[in-house]
């Protein structure tokens, strides 16, 4: 009977099994972690961080569109206040302006009657002395004038005032014709009558005189002075002598 082959374990391969099954593969516990008493791995903390507290800027105001505006209008109005203020400076200091003077000299009456209507037809021929004072402020009288003659609030008559340049203390006379008619004048007559035999009978000439101011060589825009004279006169009829007791006349500009 054959002798069985006995096959004798290497005593060193046991072990080197065992190493190798108790010797692990991986880590058991990953790289910066940390092991709890019971052995299991926790987290390691999270980084420490400042906390900074937030600040909240404030919401822009919203500017009201009115108080912008009122703003704006207000700024401009004091550029413009001072504009004019300064051309006012350089007009007076540089060029000396005077009030023109204006005068009732004469008057005449052509015909001043009562017609059977009842209604008044009046002419007068007026003499008017414009003067000029200024050394270096012409006067140019635009058209579109009116001459205007008032008793007690009633206009008796009208006319236009002539164009012309009036040039550096310049004087001029002035014949202005006037004619108009006056309705219902029964009263009016009868009112006239009372003062005529008193001597004084009292008119009012108004005159609104579109002019053009030239300081040297420059034409202002067209203004219209309004001219007022007050006149007392002995009486109001056609074909007699007309005598002026006294006379004022007063200036006005109105841009």
């Amino acid at each position: 009977m054959a002798d069985h082959q006995r096959i004798h374990p290497d005593p060193i391969a046991p072990a080197a099994d065992l190493e190798s099954q108790q010797k692990p593969t991986a880590p058991l516990v990953p790289r910066g972690s940390s092991r709890s008493e019971n052995g299991t791995p926790t987290e390691p903390p999270p980084p420490y961080h400042r906390t900074i507290p937030l600040q909240y800027s404030k919401p822009p105001k919203k500017r009201n569109c009115c108080r912008r505006f009122l703003c704006c209008t207000l700024c401009l109005l004091v550029v413009l206040i001072l504009l004019i203020g300064i051309l006012a400076a350089i007009v007076y200091f540089g060029f000396d302006p005077k009030i023109p003077k204006y005068s009732v000299d004469g008057m005449t009456i052509t015909q001043f009657n009562l017609n059977n209507d009842n209604s008044l037809s009046a002419q007068f021929n007026v003499n008017i002395t414009a003067r000029n004072p200024n050394t270096k402020i012409g006067i140019s009288y635009e058209g579109g004038s009116r001459l205007t003659v008032i008793y007690m609030g009633t206009k008796l008559c009208e006319g236009s005032w002539p164009k012309f340049y009036q040039g550096h203390r310049n004087t001029t006379v002035l014949n202005v014709p006037l004619t108009g008619q006056t309705q219902d004048a029964t009263g009016l007559l009868s009112s006239l009558g009372a003062q005529q035999q008193t001597g004084i009978v009292p008119l009012v000439l108004r005159a609104k005189v579109p002019v053009r101011i030239k300081l040297g060589k420059l034409k202002l825009p067209k203004w219209k002075p309004l001219v007022r004279c007050r006149v007392n006169v002995n009486t109001l009829s056609a074909d007699n002598v007309i005598r002026i007791r006294d006379s004022s006349c007063s200036f006005k500009f109105k841009l």
